[in-house]
């Protein structure tokens, strides 16, 4: 038999499918999500092996055949609608329609961290319509949970933007349909779990004054220089008006944050709250970035962390859970994870265990500055922790890539630090003389740059300037869509040698508000305090001395 898309498979497709303990567990999946991708063969983190590999997966460790196998659905523009303005909607429908590739890379280039293709308007539709799919069963009673296997991902989109990766916010349009088409099914207050390694800050503006929606985030912030970077992320946003006190968000300010954090979070923060909050259902934004080997994160959660994490929330709501898949871009951390987290919606087997590992201090100042903030609100929470647990700590120790499920994509960071070294030894060594301005000035090649021309360097970029389009106006010259002004180029206009994704032992920060180029918008540079124990995700052009000068 084959599913939408051509994936093969033997599953059936009957809603005959109950586990020994009677849980009924839904999956999605469709193969025609994978026909987005990023154009021009451009390699991205957010492709389309993401979903094949968990499908994969819970079929050959036969979980998928113990599940109910849903057809996915297009979403309608009405329930679109809830969340997203008409404009927004308009853009995405008929984005692949657009007959030049190149311009819909224009119109990608308006947007932060977005690529459209021939394929993204019917993977986004399906996305969207999948997740609704899903809650709508598990909401009816014909399911006890659910897991949406969907992508582009979708936390990140805002009501009128898309976003990082995220085109319509697939778990809002969900919650609100429920919340507001469907309100007989008797579904008048959700809980949503956001534990993608990013801030869902789509979803948190769009039920930030409603009460009926607890949204819950806990996520890498590092002081506002995290993707999505900002002060949105931080724990004094709770709310506002009737919504005040429910928006919770948690935000790491490091990286390597493991099962031992979240946890602790769980504990002295989500299962306190949930508990008063008594939800009649449980969405979660299932993102997987925050996963060991995760070439994004940067932290370090165990797919049984995960499946502890699951397994907490499965006492609210008599179990009724959905999950949407949102980030992870390590396949083998993505797939180890939703196989964990499928097998606590099949009950299998307890997910409890004990833990070695104390939380960082930097977690439980976090985790007290979070419980005092919503305290007023919460007064389950304005109890003061005994110093004997927050002080029970884990020291930030650099762990060997090698214990992860990395698969050796992140460089050795003393050879990272090596090649620094060269190419600043390189530019420190360059003789220019006077005359060479003026040599520059009247088009003729000062001998220098004959001889920088056959040198190769590795030129990175992060955020936006990771599109092909953006980097090669700088080299070519001349406007894309976003900028101020015109870009003169440069001398060496060849293209890129080659392109690679590489991990590098720095975090980043934002040290400009505008350029002359670009107007508003952050400038990222190297964190001055970083350590070998931040990382960051970025895109490497090869070209040589003369382009870079």
């Amino acid at each position: 038999m084959e599913l939408n898309g051509g994936i093969e498979s033997s599953l059936s497709r009957s809603n005959a499918n109950v586990t020994a303990n009677g849980r009924r567990v839904g999956l999605i999946f469709d193969g025609r999500m994978c026909k987005h991708y990023a154009p021009g063969g451009e390699d991205h983190p957010e492709c389309p092996d993401r979903i094949r590999v968990i499908w994969d997966r819970l079929n050959s460790s036969g979980l998928a055949k113990r599940c109910v196998i849903l057809n996915a659905k297009d979403a309608e523009d009405n329930h679109l609608a809830l969340v997203h303005t008409k404009s927004h909607i308009e853009l995405i429908k008929n984005i692949s329609s657009q007959n030049s590739e190149a311009k819909r890379k224009r119109i990608a280039a308006k947007f932060n961290s977005i690529y459209f293709n021939e394929g993204s308007s019917e993977a986004a539709c399906i996305a969207a319509g999948s997740v609704i799919e899903a809650a709508e069963k598990v909401a009816k009673g014909e399911l006890d949970s659910a897991f949406a296997i969907v992508r582009p991902p979708g936390h990140h989109a805002e009501e009128g933007e898309p976003m990082g990766f995220c085109l319509y916010n697939n778990v809002a349009v969900a919650t609100s349909f429920l919340l507001n088409e469907r309100k007989e099914l008797g579904i008048s207050k959700i809980l949503i779990v956001d534990w993608d390694v990013h801030h869902g800050n789509g979803t948190q503006k769009m039920f930030y004054k409603d009460p009926r929606v607890l949204f819950f985030s806990v996520h890498r912030h590092d002081y506002g220089t995290f993707y999505p970077a900002g002060d949105d992320g931080s724990y004094i946003w709770t709310g506002e008006g009737p919504g005040a006190g429910y928006n919770i968000n948690v935000p790491w300010q490091n990286g390597r944050c493991g099962d031992a954090d979240y946890l602790a979070v769980w504990e002295h923060i989500l299962i306190p709250v949930a508990k008063e909050f008594n939800p009649d259902m449980v969405i979660i934004s299932a993102g997987f970035d925050a996963a060991m080997g995760d070439p994004l994160g940067g932290c370090r959660v165990s797919p049984h962390g995960y499946s502890m994490m699951l397994d907490k929330l499965m006492e609210f709501a008599g179990g009724k859970i959905v999950m949407a898949l949102e980030g992870g871009y390590n396949l083998n951390s993505i797939a180890n994870s939703a196989q964990a987290c499928v097998e606590v919606l099949l009950q299998d087997k307890p997910a409890f265990g004990s833990l070695e590992a104390y939380p960082f201090a930097s977690s439980w100042r976090v985790i007290q500055e979070v419980r005092q903030e919503l305290s007023t609100y919460w007064p389950v929470l304005a109890s003061k922790l005994p110093d004997k647990m927050i002080n029970r700590t884990s020291q930030i120790v650099n762990i060997s890539d090698s214990d992860s499920d990395s698969d050796g994509e992140h460089e050795n960071i003393s050879d990272t630090l090596s090649e620094v070294k060269t190419i600043e030894d390189s530019f420190m060594n360059l003789k220019v003389d006077g005359d060479s301005q003026v040599h520059n000035s009247t088009n003729v090649r000062p001998p220098w740059r004959s001889e920088l021309s056959k040198v190769n360097i590795w030129y990175a970029t992060f955020g936006s300037n990771m599109s092909i389009s953006r980097f090669s106006c700088y080299i070519e010259g001349g406007q894309v869509e976003g900028m101020k002004r015109s870009c003169v180029g440069s001398m060496d206009k060849s293209k890129p040698r080659e392109i690679i994704w590489k991990t590098f032992p720095h975090r980043l920060f934002f040290g400009r508000d505008r350029t002359a180029t670009w107007g508003p918008g952050g400038v990222a540079f190297l964190h001055p305090s970083s350590n070998v124990h931040e990382k960051t995700y970025m895109c490497l052009y090869k070209i040589t001395y003369v382009i870079s000068c």
